[in-house]
């Protein structure tokens, strides 16, 4: 269903919170705002292609900032890096943790989780967070990403089983859980 300019603006508008906060949680406070901007300018130019099908517009929209956000990652991969001599001397001054420091403090439990969330390859924690934070589909998380559902299936198995081990050796050094 072909919608007007206005109606599209609306529905778009709609889905703010859902691209702030999918975002977020793929590139970090910093870069969530270009990359919603960019993608609401991306979906206006093209507005009079967009069909309005049976998900609605939040996974077009989606997969708008998904490949914005891949696209971004490819640059900085390509780009040249230097490092000045003040950055090669806090790397090499860098204390290495010691067992002490790793204990349990309950205030960075949720920080460790993020941290292991951040470490999952972009495109698995992709999919974790389309799935756990915006409760889409497989069946949409397939179209927003533009990958097979069986590619959406393991990919979520793949970041159920990091964060698993994750969470088992957290849950080991609080002496909680099975052994």
């Amino acid at each position: 269903m072909k919608l007007s300019r206005a109606e599209f603006e609306r529905l778009a508008l709609e889905q703010l919170d859902a691209l702030y906060r999918t975002a977020r949680n793929l590139a970090g406070a910093g870069v969530a705002d270009d990359l919603v901007q960019e993608t609401l300018v991306r979906a206006l130019r093209a507005y009079k292609t967009f069909d309005l099908k049976e998900f609605g517009i939040k996974p077009w929209l989606l997969r708008i900032l998904y490949n914005l956000f891949v696209n971004r990652l490819e640059q900085e991969r390509r780009a040249p890096r230097s490092l000045d001599e003040a950055g090669l001397s806090s790397i090499e001054a860098r204390p290495q943790a010691s067992p002490e420091a790793l204990k349990y403090d309950r205030d960075s439990v949720d920080e460790r989780l993020a941290k292991a969330v951040e470490g999952l390859a972009p495109e698995i924690r992709a999919v974790l967070l389309l799935w756990a934070v915006e409760d889409l589909s497989y069946k949409e998380i397939a179209q927003v990403l533009g990958i097979p559902i069986g590619t959406v299936m393991s990919r979520l198995h793949r970041a159920r089983q990091v964060l698993g081990g994750e969470l088992r050796g957290l849950a080991k050094e609080l002496g909680i859980g099975r052994e």
